[in-house]
This record gives C-alpha cells, sequence and structure tokens, in this order.
C-alpha cells in the first residue's frame, strides 16, 4: 500500500526538517506531501530544498492561511491526481505531536479491511503528555459533546492523526466539507461513518508540540460547538439521496 502523508504548515521550520526524515524512515512506500500556506519563516523554502534531494518529499505552496480544513483538502485532492497512485492519505501534524512510529498501528488495521482508521488519545484511558489540566477538559468534553451531537461513537472525533483510503475519500467527497479546524476532523469522520464505511479506532500517544505555537483558539473551538449540528443535519440528507 503506497502511502502519502499530508502535513499542513504554517510557520514550521523549526520542525518541518526534523519530522519529514523521521516520517519517511518508517517505511520504502511513504511520501511526504508538505502544504504550506505561504509561512513568512520560508517553511515552503526548506522542504522545497529538501525534495531536491529526495523524490519522496513534495510541496504545495498555497498563497494564503485558510486553516486546517482547507490546507487538508487542497492536499488530498491534489494527492489524489499525483502519478504515484497513492492508495492511502495520512493527516499528520507538523509539531511531532504525532508520533510517525506508531503509523503501523495504521496499517495493521488497513490490512485487516478499515476505510478510516483514526488515532484515538482517548481509546483504553487517556493518552495525553505535556497538557495541563484546562486544555485536557476542554478536549474530553468537546469530545463527548461532539460524540453526543453527531451521534458518531467514536472516542476521539477532534483528533489530528488520521488516514484514509482512496475509496474512502471518494466515497465522503471532498467538495462537500464545510468545516474547518477541529470541525473539519469530526465532520470527515462523521460522513465516513455515516456512509457505512469501516471507520476504525487505534491508541496514539499525543505529545505536545515541541517548537513553536499553537494555533488552537476560541474560533476554532467554537465553530467546532456549532458546526457539530450542521454535521449531524447532513446524516439525513445523505440518507435522503441514497434513497
Amino acid at each position: 500500500m503506497k502511502a502519502v502523508v499530508i502535513i499542513p504548515t504554517y510557520n514550521e521550520r523549526e520542525n518541518i526538517q526534523k519530522l519529514i526524515p523521521v516520517v519517511l524512515q518508517q517505511r520504502k512506500d511513504i511520501h511526504v506531501l508538505v502544504v504550506d500556506d505561504n509561512s513568512p519563516d520560508g517553511t515552503a523554502g526548506i522542504v522545497e530544498e529538501m525534495a531536491k534531494r529526495e523524490s519522496r518529499i513534495h510541496c504545495l505552496l498555497r498563497e494564503k492561511k485558510e486553516g486546517l480544513g482547507r490546507a487538508y483538502i487542497a492536499g488530498m485532492n491534489y494527492a489524489m491526481k499525483m502519478p504515484e497512485g497513492f492508495d492511502l492519505f495520512f493527516e499528520m501534524d507538523a509539531d511531532f505531536s504525532h508520533n510517525p512510529e506508531e503509523m503501523a498501528l495504521f496499517f495493521e488495521a488497513f490490512e485487516k479491511g478499515a476505510d478510516v482508521v483514526c488515532g484515538s488519545r482517548y481509546l483504553h484511558g487517556v493518552r495525553v503528555l505535556n497538557w495541563d489540566l484546562k486544555r485536557l477538559f476542554l478536549s474530553l468534553g468537546g469530545n463527548l459533546y461532539a460524540r453526543f451531537a453527531t451521534g458518531v461513537p467514536l472516542t476521539d472525533l477532534t483528533g489530528g492523526y488520521n488516514a484514509y483510503t482512496r475509496r474512502a475519500l471518494e466515497v465522503i467527497d471532498l467538495a462537500s466539507i464545510r468545516s474547518n479546524g477541529y470541525a473539519f476532523q469530526i465532520e470527515m469522520k462523521a460522513k465516513a461513518y455515516y456512509h457505512g464505511l469501516s471507520v476504525v479506532e487505534v491508541p496514539i500517544v499525543f505529545r505536545d508540540r515541541y517548537e513553536g505555537t499553537t494555533k488552537m483558539n476560541s474560533g476554532i473551538v467554537n465553530e467546532a460547538l456549532f458546526q457539530c449540528w450542521a454535521i449531524r443535519f447532513s446524516k439525513y440528507r445523505l440518507r435522503r439521496q441514497n434513497q
């Protein structure tokens, strides 16, 4: 299974040149696609220089910062058209919050027939490092709320370490995704579940970023709170379309 790891970046030069080699070490058939939102710190330039020395590194430079969801959609659409013919499409943060070595768990799930594999911080207990209690409770509460609002029985709807088969992305229809931020992750997983795809969670350890600053803000959280209900209602639209 040929895989591409899509990594959105904005001012991540401290991390990206360290992360990419670690990702590529996991398997010989893994590629990396960095989607950079025109970072002022020159992140894209670093990736482009690395790509000159390694054919498995790719960079998609966008004109401006438009949010996590838009970056992932742009990256997925771009990767699906690449001549390499990727079978699997991973989402991964640029800041080492997600451990590349845990990709092995995702591949095992895909080999067993999963369409979507989600890394969960809360499967079989809490696996989060370097968070204060306020942020942990916000995340736990947000996931409980999202599960209730969407009706999707996953333990970590907002988590960002996920992977999709090509078929899953085609079924979900990226053009139909309206959310950004954490709501993007919720909508992608919910629509996969609503379409009847096999959605599997695997336990991961989430580590707070090593370098740089977090991109989370109140606007992202508020969008997720309100968007959950729109996502729930989309379930009924999909049901009518399939009748």
